[in-house]
């Protein structure tokens, strides 16, 4: 079977590496393609990422900007914007919010003045969803997908605002090619975009990311497989390399102590520093009269996305408190992060997938609800899941003192191994604790690769026409978008670059691929040397064992015959004498002859 994967950018490649190692083991052929680099995942080339798998390839997605692509990418955003007016959203301002961040000023007002009423916006998103339908597919797409001829295409994580790789599904479902929406978090399917090219299956990781797909996304239930999150499977059976005492060395914090572990959190763009309230945070615990918590260690792990955060807030004057981690994607950075977890007392944070992790591991896990970070919280629809399903996850506070209480017993209290086993069945692996995910979800793609072809979806037939009809609203997007849009524009902003961008990537894809090429050229010629050398090394040394060999044997021989030769005098010797007194050669007179 073929399998084209599409990643937004190669960060999502740590959630499906188990899968994609998986699928090739069992002799499939898995080609991935990535339409940017990705800032907070892998900083090495593509080839670099599975040397040791030659069943898997990639590729980078050469989409062009056009003036029907920029104008659907306004399309969709402006949709996307709609969709935080629907009531499901109105305790979330802040993803709203998040939303308008991307939509154009004019399409913005448009979109909260439209009388004023959810009915018109209903009949504005029809509209856009109607125009949406007429757009031309992108043919470079069209071309990649019938030269490659994969059995199924996957996509993840499709769902970000204005996401371009919904044209790669519109490619591979106009051709007739099998696609496949793998849900790449917990979050994805409540907080981003919606599903308006419905795949024909959708990968959840549990009955609630279910109830997700067909209540908010109008996705029919019959599409949509429950396979468990794959991308935690390598936490279960999991075992630290170092002893407790050994991790605290080398993260210099007090090994005869326990330790709580803060694992920061992605929060929405304008939130407050995070880092300034973990200061105040570990200010907190130091002020509690309880000694086991105000001594306690307190190790940090910043999250990746907001690093400069950190640069002007300082931990080090603070005893036995250390800022450490970086982002899992090698082995020993997955090692750091598993040991942090492990070998801490608790698990404490805002709202971030280290919960999951935690709950794997067995650690309690806490969170302090304040006014200023619950629209990260309470303000999205996913964090309530932490407090409901399976039994619930998180142990929250709504102030220090009470954040104080709960953590001073979690220190005192020893750590249930199973005390996170109703979650974590809930919603990481439904279908059992000891029932894989990646087995789950690579059986999944198999039994939906041997499936019948689905019919290619046709354009409707009057398309053309209203296409006809949006060329000069596309004409002029794309006049705006190459001025760099209005004040305020950052989705046109965004667009002018990637198209300024795009204008020099081919050369740099040339040089990239020159310089990879002569990289790849020097490292074969160094192996070659090497190998020469290291050829000619055993040479010598084996020619040096047998000369040795030889001379050792040489001087055996040499002894051997001596001792021969010795042996044979002495008998030579001994005969002679012997008859010599038998003949009584050389008796004098008088002497008696012998018996």
């Amino acid at each position: 079977m073929r399998v084209l994967f599409s990643m937004r950018h190669l960060g999502s490649f740590r959630m499906y590496e188990s899968v994609l190692r998986r699928l090739a083991e069992t002799g499939h052929e898995v080609r991935i393609v990535a339409n940017k680099r990705d800032s907070l995942g892998w900083g090495s080339a593509p080839d670099a990422l599975l040397p040791d798998v030659p069943q898997i390839h990639w590729s980078w997605e050469e989409v062009h900007p056009t003036a029907w692509l920029e104008f659907a990418t306004a399309v969709r955003i402006w949709l996307d914007y709609l969709r935080y007016f629907e009531p499901t959203y109105a305790g979330t301002p802040r993803l709203r919010t998040r939303a308008a961040e991307r939509v154009p000023v004019l399409l913005r007002r448009v979109a909260d003045s439209w009388l004023y009423a959810a009915a018109g916006r209903r009949a504005l998103a029809a509209v856009l969803r109607t125009i949406e339908q007429a757009l031309p597919r992108q043919k470079a797409l069209d071309e990649f997908v019938e030269e490659h001829r994969p059995d199924v295409v996957m996509l993840t994580p499709l769902l970000h605002l204005g996401s371009p790789q919904i044209e790669l599904l519109r490619s591979a479902r106009a051709l007739g090619v099998k696609t496949v929406l793998c849900v790449g978090s917990w979050d994805h399917l409540s907080s981003k975009s919606l599903i308006r090219e419905i795949p024909d299956r959708v990968f959840v990781w549990n009955e609630t990311q279910k109830r997700e797909a067909v209540d908010l996304h109008s996705v029919p239930a019959e599409r949509v497989r429950v396979t468990g999150a794959q991308c935690y499977d390598h936490w279960f059976g999991h075992t630290p390399g170092r002893t407790r005492e050994e991790f605290c060395a080398r993260v210099n914090l007090p090994a005869n102590r326990p330790f709580l572990l803060w694992v920061c959190s992605a929060l929405f763009s304008d939130s407050p520093s995070e880092a300034r309230f973990v200061r105040r945070w570990i200010e907190e615990l130091r002020a509690s009269a309880d000694p086991l918590l105000s001594t306690a260690g307190v190790l940090v792990r910043p999250h990746p996305a907001r690093l400069n955060e950190w640069s002007d807030v300082n931990l080090s004057d603070l005893p036995a408190v250390a800022l450490h981690g970086s982002m899992p994607v090698d082995a020993e950075a997955k090692a750091d992060y598993f040991e942090s977890l492990y070998f801490s007392a608790a698990v404490a944070g805002l709202n971030t997938s280290a919960f999951l992790e935690a709950a794997i591991v067995g650690r309690p896990v806490h969170t302090i609800i304040l006014p200023e970070f619950r629209e990260n919280q309470e303000g999205t629809l996913h964090f309530p899941y932490l407090l409901s399903v399976g039994g619930g996850l998180l142990r929250v506070a709504r102030d220090f003192d009470e954040h104080r209480f709960q953590l001073a017993n979690a220190l005192r209290e020893p750590v249930r191994s199973d005390g996170n086993a109703g979650f974590v069945k809930a919603f990481i692996r439904p279908a059992g604790l000891d029932q894989s995910a990646t087995d789950l979800f690579t059986a999944a793609v198999e039994d939906f690769g041997r499936a019948p072809a689905p019919a290619a979806s046709l354009a409707p037939p009057w398309a053309p026409a209203l296409r006809l009809a949006l060329w000069p609203l596309a004409l002029a997007t794309h006049l705006v978008v190459a001025r760099g849009g209005q004040p305020g524009d950052r989705t046109f902003r965004e667009l002018r670059r990637a198209r300024l961008k795009e204008q020099h990537r081919h050369d740099h894809d040339v040089a990239d691929r020159r310089r990879v090429v002569e990289r790849e050229a020097a490292r074969q010629d160094k192996t070659r040397r090497a190998e020469a050398v290291r050829q000619e090394a055993l040479r010598q040394r084996q020619e040096r064992v047998e000369a040795s060999e030889r001379e050792k044997r040489d001087r055996r021989m040499t002894k051997e015959r001596a001792k021969l030769q010795r042996a044979r005098t002495k008998r030579r010797a001994a005969l002679v004498s012997g008859i010599k007194r038998r003949i009584g050669f050389g008796r004098t007179e008088g002497s008696s002859p012998p018996e």
